[in-house]
């Protein structure tokens, strides 16, 4: 297996843009699927990305992030289809859900299917699921074939990254590889509603207005 932390020394922080985003993007699939740890834009802040099926590269997320293993991480997938890999079913109202809101700025949290490490739950059996209105993570997790984890990019309980220069002055050289796809947007994270009861329960309202649920619900 090849060692990307050692051959990304000189080049760690690589711009992203239209001329070079395919480009840009096998290279940090090739880091993911390595065990290496991707920092990414997405829609409001800066994420962690690893491959949510390595365990030990999640295992050196939560190091890096100063994290609880008994805290859950939560997923990023290539697209709408890839869920069913990921989680034990799909509840009717999250299709419906998944429709109106996906891609986009909500994370629906499900019963975790066998496939994904109890460390990624936080030994909780749920996980955490979006699907990306980003075009980085969403073709990070295409071309890995993998799922990626959205954690934010930095310390927990420190404020999150909307920049690269944060990221590396935040992480360093902790990480493997940072995709600069310049300043992100800020504001509210992605609003996190639990899909695995029912009634469907809003953990936390961020993008995804309660009110713009609420027909749904």
């Amino acid at each position: 297996m090849v060692d990307f932390r050692v051959y990304l020394m000189s080049c760690r922080l690589l711009k992203i843009d239209e001329k070079n985003f395919e480009k840009v993007i096998k290279k940090a699939g090739k880091v993911v699927l390595s065990g290496g740890v991707v920092a990414m834009p997405t829609e409001s802040f800066y994420g962690l990305a690893v491959n949510a099926l390595n365990v030990e590269a999640i295992e050196r997320l939560l190091q890096i992030k100063k994290r609880r293993e008994d805290h859950p991480i939560l997923i990023l997938i290539p697209s709408s289809e890839a869920l069913s890999r990921y989680v034990k079913r799909i509840p009717p109202v999250a299709r419906k859900l998944m429709e109106t809101f996906w891609p986009g700025g909500l994370t629906m949290v499900f019963e975790a299917g066998p496939i994904l490490p109890s460390l990624l739950t936080g030994g909780t059996g749920e996980i955490g699921v979006r699907l990306s209105s980003h075009p980085v993570p969403t073709e990070l997790a295409r071309v890995a074939g993998v799922a990626i984890t959205g954690t934010s990019a930095n310390i927990t309980g420190e404020p999150p990254c909307t920049n690269s220069e944060e990221v590396l002055k935040a992480l360093g050289a902790q990480i493997d590889l940072i995709l600069d796809g310049g300043k992100t947007s800020g504001g509210k994270g992605s609003t996190v509603l639990d899909v695995a009861v029912t009634p469907p329960v809003i953990l936390r309202e961020g993008m995804v207005t309660r009110k713009a649920l609420a027909p749904l619900l």
